[in-house]
């Protein structure tokens, strides 16, 4: 695991001194070994200054560091295929072999990351070299970051924005997930191969017949993601989706430990400690004090590359759980998130099923749907990372998706005034036998449970600002920073 980079250019001076500049702005996420890839190069080391200089037009960088034991360092190479790859597939029973892929390209060549994409579900993207030509990919959900971006005479690809930004590429693209893109001479194109799409037909089974389905469903998107895994955290906050995730957890024989964070006044902290007890699970609690949220928040603003006060106050709490989960020695993080759009999970769809009906639900649970790499997946993902953790989403599964997308919203919402929501995934939580606190529980948000958003508003308010100015305030000292 680590991050990737690449650059597709026309002037051969100043390649390689750009890609070092996109490393070592990205050193927080991979710092044990450093490879490049050309097309009559490859070379790893332990620090970039072991690299020398070369003039090339087209050039692949990889930081390293290690999550699992399979884990290994890249670029790969295989003939005339340079090949780096970021993240994990599900799909495939056993080990991740890392080589097989390298293989699968060798012989399909470019069609290699159509078979890719289409086959292999996972959470990664990717960029290949084939003689002078990049082709660079992402999954069909989009739960492993990647952006790209242009200037004159370059192209440049690479895990996180600021690596971009620091070789001077100020209007940065989040890469579409499911698509494939060639860079070459300064110029790129981009192909769709496997997209999420909105379903044109409901199912017809009752809801009942749903909730089995269901039920399956989750159990093998849990499955896959546990191969070969004996103990992971769990972000918990006692809600619906984070407690479904840890009755499957264990009930797949991981050891699983809670995490969960909340501020010294949180009485949410109290629930999930409770339920941690009634389902017989460990819980590790971090609790914060407001000058803590003060403290950090230039880092997470500096991590998750945005200024939205909701993505910051979000990601604050957030960033604790993962940094918890560091501490205990845990490598992989699995989280509830993509409940909510799936099925309906936030009071705004309210807002929707009353100007616009159910028709305008189940229209914006897909945009939502659709749109979470952006919205979620790449901020948590980027979070984990700096902390050195993978983080898994059984939410986020193909399959899952897709099934969940054609249950009809009525299944989902009752009506415009439906205080739980969630109708269905509340009964397969029943039907798996959790407590009843769970599905007669209403939702609470993240940045709200946690106590964030009131200490940030108290914080700009003795600034005499509103969170938003606050928080821009920030941004642009931060943006352009390499490292923090």
């Amino acid at each position: 695991m680590g991050a990737l980079t690449a650059i597709a250019s026309t002037n051969e001076e100043k390649t390689f001194s750009y890609l070092f500049k996109m490393m070592n702005a990205l050193k927080h996420r991979g710092h044990e070994a450093y490879g490049i890839a050309a097309k009559n190069l490859i070379e790893i080391h332990k620090t970039l200054s072991d690299f020398s200089s070369y003039k090339v037009d087209t050039v692949i960088g990889y930081n390293f560091t290690r999550i699992l034991s399979c884990d290994i360092p890249q670029p790969l190479s295989s003939d005339d295929v340079k090949l780096a790859f970021e993240g994990r597939i599900y799909s495939v029973k056993g080990d991740f072999n890392l080589f097989e892929i390298l293989e699968t390209f060798r012989r399909k060549g470019i069609e290699g990351a159509d078979f890719l994409l289409k086959n292999m579900d996972g959470a990664y993207s990717f960029v290949l070299m084939i003689q002078d030509l990049l082709v660079a990919g992402r999954d069909p959900i989009g739960l492993i970051p990647l952006y790209y971006g242009e200037k004159p005479g370059l192209c440049a690809v690479a895990t996180e924005k600021k690596a971009l930004w620091t070789i001077g590429i100020d209007h940065v693209k989040s890469f579409p997930p499911g698509f494939i893109g060639f860079f070459q001479q300064g110029k790129c194109s981009f192909r769709p191969v496997k997209i999420l799409t909105k379903p044109e037909k409901k199912l017809t089974f009752s809801i009942e017949e749903s909730v089995d389905r269901l039920k399956t469903l989750l159990f093998d998107a849990v499955a896959s993601r546990i191969r070969n895994l004996k103990k992971a955290g769990l972000a918990f906050s006692g809600g619906l989706d984070s407690s479904i995730i840890a009755f499957l957890l264990k009930k797949c024989c991981v050891d699983v430990h809670l995490i969960t964070v909340g501020s010294i006044r949180s009485k949410e902290i109290n629930f999930a400690a409770n339920l941690a007890e009634e389902l017989s699970l460990p819980i590790h609690i971090r609790r914060f004090k407001a000058s803590e949220v003060e403290e950090i928040l230039p880092r997470v603003i500096w991590l998750i590359e945005e200024l939205s006060p909701l993505s910051v106050s979000i990601s604050i709490p957030f960033y604790w759980i993962a940094e918890t989960t560091a501490n205990l020695k845990l490598k992989v993080l699995f989280t509830g998130q993509g409940g909510d759009e799936l099925f309906g999970g936030y009071r705004k769809y309210l807002d929707v099923f009353r100007s616009l009906g159910v028709n305008g639900v189940e229209e914006t649970l897909f945009h939502d749907v659709k749109m979470s790499y952006r919205m979620n997946f790449e901020r948590d993902e980027k979070v984990c990372a700096f902390h050195g953790i993978e983080m898994r989403l059984p939410f986020a599964d193909w399959n899952l998706i897709n099934y969940a997308l054609r249950i009809p919203a009525s299944h989902k919402i009752s009506s415009p005034e439906d205080p739980l929501r969630k109708i269905v995934l509340r009964k397969v939580a029943k039907s798996l036998g959790l407590p009843a606190s769970v599905y007669e529980r209403k939702k609470k948000a993240v940045q709200y449970s946690a106590g964030v958003v009131k200490i940030l508003k108290k914080i700009a308010k003795k600034k005499g600002r509103t969170i938003s100015n606050f928080v821009e305030g920030h941004w642009e000292r931060i943006r352009k920073k390499p490292t923090n």
